[in-house]
């Protein structure tokens, strides 16, 4: 994979209304008497300023006030809509990664938004290639917008090759005139094919209005080559601070990459941190990364190590500015996926989307320096949690990484996988990952990593899913729980499918994806927690090639459509505190 060079242009929010206003009564307007502090006019006249006599008195005046009407007491949850609100989300972006390249290499790009049930409308949803931010000639006299106190860099993406803003600064949430792909309403995705060629950018993805709330972005690539070979995918993520990978490799037939892209306005300063079966790997040259606005760094993994290590865990920590980042492993021959970055570190990981057909499983470990971990490995069946008899447990030394082969762990029952403290009074956050092989009668394998993930929640969605290929995996970590599963419209046509599914507690539930009727086209799936739960989940899709049992497998997570409101009232008594 050759470094792609990334541009993007960038627009700027506006400065959001302020809640609530501070306020003061006025001063008496009267003239003051004569007397210091005053300077004689012409013919008599006399003119003043303030003087700290008149502040005195304003001041005393708002004091007066304040302490008449101390803080009021926080609103019951209960008073009349004083509590907090629930809204949707009103601007959604992510970051997928430049495009696997290669002689047989193709990528496609697939976006889409749930039908909203809120009042939010208008709005747009788009992807495009990353682009430097261009900057726009200013009129003399006028401000650029880095020096407007109103105006906030964004990580809106622009179309490659524009020169000034102009179209986008009269309506931000507008498509750029050349964006790659547009979302037209929700509840029908949209998808294309992603740029090529060996510089071929990274994509920026935005939706506003009412297109950003559960806004999603699908990235999926088929290689038929040997080296390379396999199918890979990935969720596009939005642009953060701290990313972690677990089961990264620089073995002899692994070519692990990872991917930084900077669609802000302003650079980034990455640190990657390496950590192995000895601990945190140090290496210069994986510190103070600089990645430019608008632009991109794919790094080598084996040039941050010192020789192989079978098994790593990666952490990507920005210290100034966001980036999207993602890492991609493959294998030689055996195959290839992107390992999906995991939930922050927690005492209990838990992961859905183990194939019946598994026929290989390797499962890799990171604790942090300040403590060791004890963990106990359960797979959730049918019937609920056990323990695999031979890998019940695993220990992981302080900020190292442990890994253990499970070989053919499902024994042919689909499952998830959880990892929890071995003493429930010691635990320790931790990061996890498993790769998982499927072969074919002929003995050729791909490979998909799975990781640490949070519950679906309210709603989660995948857009990317092709007819016949499709299988969900549902399970429920805590108590029993039910599901509704809803397959969207196809791209180019179809009626949406509905279905409810009963997942028993600790279990775990695999049925292949109900698809639209009349579909044309892909389609997106759509999982929501009607009752119950905790519920993580995962999609496999499986696209089968040149006798190749290819498969990726991604999990879906709250989509987080809606954010908590805090009322606000004007209260002058806060000038006491």
């Amino acid at each position: 994979m050759k470094k792609p060079a990334f541009r993007k242009k960038s627009g700027a929010d506006e400065a959001p209304e302020p809640v609530g206003t501070a306020f003061a009564p006025e001063p008496a307007a009267s003239e003051p008497a004569a007397g210091p502090g005053r300077f004689a006019g012409k013919a008599g006249g006399t003119r003043t300023t303030p003087s700290l006599l008149a502040a005195a008195v304003v001041l005393a005046a708002v004091f007066g006030i304040a302490q008449v009407r101390p803080p009021a007491a926080p609103p019951a949850a209960s008073a009349g809509g004083a509590a907090a609100t629930t809204a949707q989300v009103e601007r959604t972006g992510a970051v997928c990664p430049q495009p696997l390249q290669g002689l047989t290499g193709s990528t496609t790009l697939t976006a889409y938004t749930p039908p909203g049930t809120g009042s939010a409308t208008g709005g747009a949803g788009w992807l495009s290639d990353a682009a430097a931010p261009a900057v726009a000639a200013q009129p003399s006299g006028t401000p650029s917008a880095a020096a407007t106190p109103t105006a906030t860099a964004t990580a809106t993406p622009a179309p490659t090759g524009s020169g000034a803003p102009t179209a986008q600064a009269k309506d931000k949430n507008a498509a750029p005139a050349d964006a790659r792909l547009t979302l037209a309403k929700p509840g029908t995705p949209a998808t294309g094919p992603a740029g090529n060629g060996d510089t071929a950018p990274g994509t920026g993805a935005l939706a506003t209005g009412a297109l950003a709330p559960g806004f999603t972005v699908t990235q999926t690539t088929v290689v038929t080559e040997p080296r390379g070979l396999g199918l890979s995918g990935l969720t596009c993520t939005p642009a953060g601070t701290s990313f972690w990978f677990a089961g990264a490799s620089t073995a002899a037939d692994r070519v692990d990459y990872l991917s930084l892209v900077n669609t802000e306005s302003s650079a980034a300063v990455v640190d990657i941190k390496l950590y192995g079966d000895k601990g945190l790997i140090d290496n210069d040259a994986a510190n103070g990364l600089t990645v430019a606005p608008g632009s991109s760094q794919s790094v080598l993994l084996s040039t941050l190590s010192k020789g192989a290590v079978t098994d790593l865990a990666v952490h990507v920590v920005v210290r100034s500015g966001r980036v999207g980042a993602a890492l991609h492993a493959a294998d030689g021959g055996k195959g290839a996926d992107w390992i999906p970055a995991s939930a922050a570190p927690a005492a209990t990981q838990a992961m859905a989307g183990l194939p019946a057909d598994t026929s290989a499983a390797r499962l890799v470990v990171w604790a942090p320096p300040e403590d060791d971990a004890d963990l106990k490995i359960q797979l959730s069946g049918k019937n609920g949690w056990f323990s695999p008899a031979g890998n019940e447990s695993i220990h992981v030394k302080a900020g190292m990484v442990a890994a253990v082969d499970l070989g053919k762990v499902t024994r042919d029952e689909v499952a998830g996988l959880r990892l929890s403290p071995s003493d429930p009074k010691h635990p320790t956050p931790i990061v996890a990952g498993l790769r998982i092989d499927r072969a074919a009668a002929n003995g050729k394998t791909d490979a998909a990593w799975l990781t640490g993930s949070d519950p679906v929640g309210a709603r989660g969605s995948v857009a990317d899913n092709r007819a016949g290929g499709s299988t969900l995996y549902l399970t429920s970590t805590g108590d029993a729980a039910t599901v509704r599963v809803t397959a969207s419209a196809g791209s180019g046509g179809g009626t949406p499918a509905t279905k409810e599914v009963q997942l028993p507690a600790g279990g775990t539930v695999a049925l292949p994806a109900p698809e639209p009727a009349g579909l044309n086209g892909v389609f997106a799936l759509s999982v929501e927690t009607v009752s119950g739960g905790p519920v993580v989940a995962a999609r496999m899709l499986s696209i089968p090639t040149k006798d190749v049992p290819m498969f990726t497998v991604q999990a879906l997570r709250d989509d987080r459509s809606t954010v908590k409101v805090p009322q606000a009232a004007q209260d002058p008594g806060v000038v006491l505190n």
